[in-house]
């Protein structure tokens, strides 16, 4: 059965050159995904006419929803407005809404007098349903147009490239809109975490499984440092049975990949860790030098990461090994940062320092230079602790230093899951 589609155009000469990151399609994409709306591509074009009007007939083949963010702004290369008057065949007009709510801003807001091209703000094509911009001066735009004669009618929506103002708009007014007017299928995920398998390996053990999934559910894997989620998604008009469906498909996936799993949720590592500590009302720290206070960075990203995350040493020097945690001058001079020693007095440091339950340390060679041969580029020690126990490992990454980094983090916190796990279990 076919659904209704939606594409999402971004628009920008920033976007195409790396100056900003497109979080808007991955964050609309996210909204829509979660109301039944499944989008079918996403394209990225620059402040060029022809460019755009190219994506406009384009995505229009692949959608009958087709989403447009960027270049409605008050500078000469903001000419996405023009464009979609021309390209509907419409006149521009003054929306007297608009203008009112833009002279609001800048006489009792900003307190600034409004210049021509701020009026010009509040001109829309006479062929759009404007949508308010509460958060802004540029207004949405919602067109409405058959491609073809005899086919379904396409929607066209303009919206900011700012993200606070575009998501204002999606959410009071664009998606509840949507959902009037089209009648979209029910999407489910399940989503689980393994560490210590690669893709190919999984893929091979799931090749059965896969034979067997029905046309409404699909497997997808999603590697990402040392770690794969695998997510089942189902698609059906009948909510309860794709639900009950894809539970059912997931408890056999859990059974074939159980022994590689972390959790069975969409969560990271560090959202495994947290709710761990969180369950056991204990804390932690780290004693961060080859990371640079990446772990920590991670760890409070969550909210509430204060009730079991003390805070790190970020120990990048010997002198700071030693003045703070208390490593040996003698263990650093005779066998480098970058050993099992160092990395146990750390973690023993860090306990000491910030009284916590446990602790992580990390010491090791990023790249891209610093490597010997004894010591390469990647070589990583972490250590993890409590007040009875440490445990070490060595590791060889040997990949370019952000994903060195990347990878010493995640290891690190998997090391602390399994250190956590198996106290639990000598009790």
């Amino acid at each position: 059965m076919k659904y209704t589609q939606a594409s999402i155009i971004t628009i920008g000469d920033e976007l195409l050159i790396g100056q900003v990151i497109d979080t808007n399609s991955a964050w609309m994409a996210q909204q829509l995904n979660k109301v039944g709306i499944r989008v079918a591509r996403r394209v990225a074009v620059g402040d060029v006419w022809q460019e755009i009007w190219n994506a406009l007939d384009e995505e229009s083949k692949h959608a009958d929803i087709i989403l447009i963010t960027g270049g409605l702004g008050p500078t000469a290369d903001d000419i996405t407005k023009p464009l979609l008057c021309k390209y509907f065949n419409g006149n521009m007009i003054m929306d007297q809404n608009t203008l009112q709510h833009v002279t609001q801003i800048f006489e009792k807001i900003l307190k600034r007098p409004m210049i021509e091209s701020n009026i010009k703000q509040a001109e829309v094509p006479d062929c759009c349903t404007v949508i308010p911009n509460k958060n802004g001066t540029a207004p949405g735009m919602w067109f409405a147009k058959k491609i073809h004669e005899n086919t379904i009618e396409k929607i066209f929506v303009s919206m900011p490239g700012v993200p606070f103002e575009m998501k204002g708009m999606m959410l009071e007014s664009v998606i509840p809109k949507l959902l009037q007017q089209f009648t979209f299928p029910f999407i489910v995920h399940r989503t689980l975490l393994t560490v210590g398998i690669g893709e190919s390996f999984l893929a091979a053990k799931l090749i059965d499984f896969e034979a067997t999934l029905p046309a409404t559910v699909k497997l997808a894997y999603l590697p990402n440092y040392g770690l794969v989620r695998l997510r089942l998604t189902g698609t059906s008009a009948d909510k309860l049975a794709i639900e009950t469906a894809v539970q059912q498909l997931f408890e056999q996936l859990q059974f074939l990949v159980h022994e590689h799993i972390v959790i069975a949720e969409d969560a990271t590592m560090q959202q495994v860790i947290a709710k761990m500590l969180i369950h056991k009302k204990q804390t932690l720290c780290t004693a961060e030098s080859c990371t640079g206070g990446y772990i920590a960075h991670l760890l409070t990203e969550q909210a509430g990461a204060s009730a079991y995350y003390n805070g790190t040493v970020v120990s990048y020097s010997y002198q700071a090994k030693e003045d703070i945690l208390q490593v040996e001058k003698n263990t650093l001079i005779s066998k480098g940062a970058v050993c099992e020693d160092v990395v146990i007095q750390m973690a023993k440091g860090a306990l000491t320092h910030f009284k916590t339950n446990y602790s992580i340390a990390v010491s090791g060679i990023m790249g891209p230079d610093g490597g010997t041969e004894d010591k390469p580029v990647g070589t990583v020690w972490i250590a993890v602790a409590n007040s009875n126990n440490i445990v070490t490992q060595k590791f060889n990454f040997r990949f370019e230093r952000s994903r060195n980094i990347d990878l010493t983090a995640v290891n690190a916190l998997n090391m602390l899951r399994l250190f956590i796990i198996d106290t639990d279990n000598i009790k």
